[in-house]
């Protein structure tokens, strides 16, 4: 039975994760300093036997090496999130998700772990023109975050090089899906909309409403991890998205048609640090890692409404 780490396990990615670990039969171990996960998303895999947690922050050396020990795969999702805060705080979002990921990876090397899975972001794409993006363009990330994951996944393929570690990065296309936090200045837009149009009211789209983005909902993102980490490649970048996009007018008429509702958006000036469009192409996943999205779009909506619902 192996063993895996998931960092950030009470983030909605990392928690959906360790639960699908779980279910493959894993032991899982999960870490979290809760700056910005939830602990009430953790409260379905306490009750699993196989799953135990540490609450520690990632930076702190002495407590990877604790939790990286006879562990066969990391999957480092622990990270600050959003490019607003970071152009906010560029000092929190640099020393949690460039500092951490050097700790988390070097305990990893140290305890001789077989692969490290680390979450990259399609922000290190910047807001080229060239669609979809592919794994072979030249990165250019535009804020803090994006700069902040253009390093996660460099360390992390630096370390397949120099040390014996295979690692794998997979840079996220806008996940969405149930346990993604709707509330807060930065929350993400499908949580924070849904959330919103629930109570009947309008959501706030910064700009015209016509920059897309390839929405991905969380089981995709998931597969993606298991895949990497099970599989034989390493020291590589992968682009986890749908193959598509959508863009923020026809979420909002989305969410209008499922959740039968029909409320006009409020617009806002733009964000700095935010991409005019995202679309993955995504078939160098599906080439080396057999990835292939099981959920689409409208589908992922009808899965995550519920859970807001309640």
């Amino acid at each position: 039975m192996p063993t895996a780490l998931v960092t950030g396990v009470s983030g909605f990615i990392g928690s959906n994760l360790a639960d699908a670990l779980l279910d493959r039969d894993y032991n899982v171990r999960g870490v979290d300093n809760f700056a910005t996960g939830r602990e009430q998303n953790l409260n379905a895999l306490q009750n699993r036997t196989a799953f135990t947690f540490r609450e520690a922050d990632i930076r702190d050396a002495d407590a990877m090496a604790t939790v990286t020990d006879d562990v066969d795969y990391v999957f480092h999702q622990a990270a600050v999130p959003s490019v607003p805060r970071s152009v906010e705080d560029p000092v929190t979002t640099t020393g949690a998700n460039c500092t951490g990921t050097a700790t988390v990876l070097n305990a990893a090397r140290k305890a001789d772990v077989d692969t490290a899975v680390v979450a990259s972001s399609s922000s290190v794409y910047g807001s080229t023109d060239r669609l979809p993006k592919v794994e072979s363009m030249e990165s250019q990330p535009e804020s803090p975050y994006a700069l902040s994951k253009y390093y996660t996944e460099k360390l992390a393929l630096q370390f397949s090089d120099l040390y014996d570690l295979d690692t794998a990065a997979l840079r996220y296309f806008n996940i969405f899906g149930p346990r993604q936090d709707p509330n807060g200045e930065y929350a993400a837009v499908i949580p924070k909309f849904i959330s919103l149009m629930l109570e009947d009211e309008r959501p706030v789209i910064y700009g015209d409403g016509n920059q897309s983005r390839d929405f991905t909902y969380v089981d995709n993102a998931v597969q993606a991890n298991i895949l990497a980490a099970e599989g034989d490649v390493t020291g590589e970048a992968f682009n986890v998205g749908s193959g598509g996009r959508v863009t923020i007018n026809e979420l909002v008429d989305a969410l209008n048609h499922l959740l039968d509702t029909d409320l006009d958006p409020i617009h806002s000036d733009p964000r700095p640090g935010d991409v005019r469009h995202s679309h993955a192409d995504i078939s160098k996943s599906e080439n080396l890692l057999g990835y292939e999205p099981q959920v689409e779009f409208e589908e992922g909506l009808e899965r995550t409404i519920p859970y807001y619902n309640d």
